[in-house]
């Protein structure tokens, strides 16, 4: 059984940075696209950034030009870089990697903004 493991989860200052690293536990296939969502106030998790294998990236309005996601295809790795964190920014933030077929989810990292 495949499931990603997240790393880079901590407690920062306002304005600071972490990055977040996502990559599965078995290697034996390539996903489609992976990206990170956040649990956010409503009862659905909220897309965060994902790229996909043309490295086509999405962004939520919120984190524009503070966070970039990158992805190693090679490696099914994803990483989420972000910068000028706000504490609105505070939450667990979920891995989630597309094959052809099924959506896997991490197990979610917290990332904590202090004020």
């Amino acid at each position: 059984q495949v499931q990603l493991v997240e790393s880079g989860g901590g407690l920062v200052q306002a304005g600071g940075s972490l990055r977040l690293s996502c990559a599965p536990s078995a290697s034996i296939f390539s996903f489609n696209a992976m990206g990170w969502y956040r649990q956010g106030p409503g009862n659905q998790r909220d897309l965060v950034a994902s790229i996909n294998w043309g490295d086509i990236t999405n962004y939520a309005d919120s984190v524009k030009g503070r966070f970039t996601i990158t992805r190693d295809n090679a490696k099914n790795t994803v990483h989420l870089q972000m910068n000028s964190l706000k504490p609105e920014d505070t939450d667990v933030y979920y891995c989630a990697a597309d094959s052809a077929k099924t959506r896997y989810w991490g197990q979610g990292t917290q990332v904590t903004v202090s004020s």
